[in-house]
């Protein structure tokens, strides 16, 4: 939880990290992510619906302070 979970730490199975992410990022813009949250929601059992509330601090660079993600909110990857 100190540290997220960095793309460099992916097991070997998923192959290279950069091509992981690259893949990651694509899917988030291709919607890939909506259209499978939407069928995993389809016939979920409401009864098994966990709601994650874990709150991790961010360090100033994380939050648009100088130097940092100017203009973005934290935890969203811009896509260009």
């Amino acid at each position: 939880m100190k540290t997220g979970a960095p793309w460099r730490d992916l097991p070997p199975e998923f192959g290279p990290w950069n091509t992981a992410h690259k893949r990651f990022l694509e899917w988030a813009k291709l919607e890939v992510w909506d259209h499978i949250l939407q069928l995993l929601a389809t016939n979920a059992d409401p009864e098994a619906i966990i709601i994650d509330a874990t709150f991790i601090k961010l360090h100033q660079h994380g939050t648009g302070a100088k130097g940092g993600t100017s203009g973005r909110r934290s935890g969203v990857a811009k896509v260009d």
